[in-house]
């Protein structure tokens, strides 16, 4: 099981002080760090005081990129190296999920996946190929990894928010509206929302929609 589980990164236990009745797994971008999307913490416990956080570090060092990692090379930024990149990630984040999941007995129901940029590719792959439902997913500035594969390998279909700059350099915003063409066509419940004139980050609309998303998700009677 050391390959299934070996990712690791900070973690923040609920506000509450009480045991965890719900989790919220943030996968970072490419180059980035656990470290750096728990940055997102302060601005959601205070609405889910009884979740606890994890930000896994990715598998791989990122290059160039002192203190980062990276879920999988962008040397080659065609379609076939991203679908293999994820599908050969993929089994590690499964593994953090089942692996925390059973350590603090919570339901797959109560595990809500956040991500950002190739983290966001990593959520969009892992969550609908669960054999039981998440609570939801919130994705920012990413795009779906994988688009031809999806349709047959489907197995849930946890509800999805996108969030995308409209001004982003580094991943065209036009994939959010081709992963949500996507999703709807399969029947997902999907929102999205345009940031006006945001590049490749996340700001303080992005914040509460995907704080409210959460909230909601994992507030849910099971």
């Amino acid at each position: 099981m050391t390959e299934l589980t070996r990712l690791k990164g900070p973690m923040a236990t609920p506000a509450s002080g009480r045991d965890p009745q719900s989790m919220v797994i943030l996968l970072h971008g490419y180059g980035s760090n656990g470290a750096d999307l728990m940055g997102l913490v302060p601005y959601w416990r205070a609405s889910l005081p009884d979740t606890v956080f994890m930000a896994p570090n990715a598998p791989e060092v990122c290059p160039g990129a002192p203190g980062g990692y990276q879920w999988w090379s962008l040397a080659d930024l065609g379609r076939e190296s991203r679908a293999a990149g994820v599908r050969r990630a993929a089994p590690l984040v499964h593994g953090f999920i089942d692996m925390h999941r059973a350590a603090y007995d919570l339901p797959n129901s109560k595990v809500a996946l956040v991500g950002f940029s190739q983290g966001t590719m990593m959520a969009l792959h892992v969550g609908p190929r669960r054999s039981e439902v998440l609570a939801g997913i919130v994705g920012y500035s990413g795009m779906l990894a994988d688009a031809e594969e999806l349709q047959t390998e489907v197995r849930t279909k946890p509800p999805l928010l996108l969030v995308h700059g409209d001004a982003d350099p580094m991943v065209p915003f036009a994939a959010m509206g081709q992963a949500e063409a996507e999703f709807k066509a399969m029947g997902f419940e999907i929102s999205t929302h345009a940031a006006q004139g945001l590049g490749h980050s996340i700001d303080e609309a992005g914040l509460r929609l995907g704080g409210d998303f959460l909230a909601r998700q994992l507030h849910r009677v099971s």
